[in-house]
């Protein structure tokens, strides 16, 4: 993390990352997401969701932290059905769709952003 920085928000066109300051400085892909996933708070998170208009509640932080595990179990970010079908299966109480992850989210790209607010990076087959 670089404090030169500190209390802006600034773009670095030389390799395209944007820091977030409001909490802590976190540098950011050209998509909007932490260069470094094990940077991620929670606080980073409501940042992040506050692009979407999201006020991050428990029920989006557990499916946060869920999207989290999915990612060190099986090392890549999860595309939009494996993603549902892992939080059906981790969350079976929120009874998890993608329209209810839409209207959670604030989103129409879900795994996209779920993704984003969730420190990792955009998965592969997202445009």
């Amino acid at each position: 993390m670089n404090d030169d920085n500190a209390g802006n928000n600034a773009i670095s066109e030389d390799n395209m990352t944007t820091t977030i300051t409001s909490v802590i400085n976190v540098e950011l892909d050209q998509d909007g997401h932490l260069c470094d996933h094990t940077l991620w708070t929670p606080d980073i998170a409501q940042q992040l969701a506050d692009t979407l208009d999201v006020k991050l509640e428990t029920e989006h932080l557990q499916v946060l932290q869920q999207v989290r595990a999915f990612f060190i179990k099986f090392n890549h970010a999860p595309a939009t059905r494996p993603l549902i079908k892992w939080l059906q299966k981790t969350l079976p109480d929120h009874d998890i769709s993608n329209q209810k992850l839409q209207q959670l989210f604030n989103t129409g790209l879900v795994a996209r952003h779920v993704n984003r607010l969730a420190g990792l990076p955009k998965p592969p087959n997202c445009l």
